[in-house]
């Protein structure tokens, strides 16, 4: 059995490079594809799952699908330029509570300030808003723990 002592990031960033010739080719093709270079994305694609099983099977410590496959499209991604990357739907939300400040599943709107956790808005009709929360309420605890110091994203 072989070992692969790389870390998944590094396995990604690997099938990055194996497929890099293929997407700089077709780059320069127009959009309209050829019968050969269909022929040539499918061999690249079967070279893909060829590393994809390697890695599933030998790594060095287990990794789940999820994990290889959301590395292999970061990968892609962020060799592309540095500005794009993959979130997957847990990190998108984190993403969104972190720039908007939403918690969806409360129905509210929050913000830090001092500290703590203000309310911004509820919506209505969701929990917060039949709960009684209004604009400008601070959040002091949740769950009996303080949040005074907590980020956003520890707050959650």
């Amino acid at each position: 059995m072989i070992r692969l002592g790389l870390s998944a990031a590094t396995a990604a960033a690997i099938l990055a490079l194996l497929l890099t010739p293929a997407a700089a080719q077709q780059k320069q093709q127009t959009p309209r594809q050829s019968p050969q270079s269909n022929a040539d994305t499918y061999r690249q694609l079967d070279l893909f799952g060829e590393v994809f099983e390697r890695v599933r099977a030998d790594y060095v410590e287990e990794v789940t699908d999820e994990q290889l496959i959301e590395a292999a499209i970061n990968g892609m991604l962020s060799s592309l330029d540095p500005h794009s990357s993959y979130m997957n739907a847990k990190n998108f939300r984190d993403m969104q509570v972190q720039v908007r400040g939403e918690f969806g599943g409360l129905g509210i709107e929050v913000t830090m300030e001092g500290g703590l956790v203000k309310v911004v808005s509820p919506i209505d009709d969701t929990p917060a808003a039949k709960a009684g929360l209004k604009p400008g309420d601070f959040i002091t605890h949740l769950d009996g723990e303080a949040v005074l110091g907590l980020s956003l994203n520890e707050a959650v």
